[in-house]
């Protein structure tokens, strides 16, 4: 995505406040990239092979409208 300027933004959810939680881990991750259209967004990630392998309890893709910057 960041190659075809797609990626907006991306990062993981620590499960604490802190840049590294340690033993805390994370509890998820936030992708906002631009798709043609929310179906297409959804086949995306619906690819993923971290899904396929499970890694992930749950995906939620819905749309985002940038306000700001």
């Amino acid at each position: 995505m960041k190659a075809e300027a797609r990626l907006v933004l991306a990062g993981p959810h620590p499960a604490v406040d802190s840049s590294d939680p340690g033993s805390a881990g994370f509890s998820g991750s936030l992708i906002v990239a631009e798709f043609d259209s929310l179906e297409a967004a959804k086949a995306w990630a619906d690819a993923d092979p971290y899904r396929a392998a499970g890694v992930y309890a749950e995906v939620v893709v819905k749309p985002f409208k940038q306000v700001f910057p």
